[in-house]
């Protein structure tokens, strides 16, 4: 099963996912949101598995930085037209195999998906 993992190249927390999975071999393509962007389809789609309340970085310094219309009324939809236009709001890393999705980063739970992904 191929693994994507998304983010941006420079985030502290994907620097810490992509050395846990190169420390164990892990074959992954990088998709770097920052260089390819992210589809408005594969957004819904990871909304619809993990709600976009979980993908959505509210603590970020991209969303504090938004205007002030654009943080307050917040539902899915709005939510996904701000990360296809700015995908730093989207939490990092997201990783993805086949049908499954982990958002964010703990060794624990990489591991878990990595067992399952096999």
């Amino acid at each position: 099963m191929s693994i994507t993992l998304y983010g941006i190249k420079n985030c502290d927390t994907m620097k810490k996912a992509r050395t846990w999975l190169d420390e164990r071999g892990a074959e992954y393509r990088f998709h770097d949101y920052k260089l390819a962007g992210i589809e408005r389809a594969r957004l819904e789609r990871w909304c619809a598995q993990v709600g976009w309340e979980t993908l959505l970085n509210r603590a970020g310094t991209t969303f504090r930085k938004l205007a002030e219309a654009d943080r307050t009324g917040l539902d899915e939809s709005k939510a996904i037209t701000l990360m296809v236009a700015q995908p730093s709001l989207i939490k990092r890393p997201v990783l993805e195999s086949g049908k499954r999705l982990l958002v964010g980063f703990k060794p624990e739970l990489y591991e878990q998906f990595m067992a399952e992904s096999t």
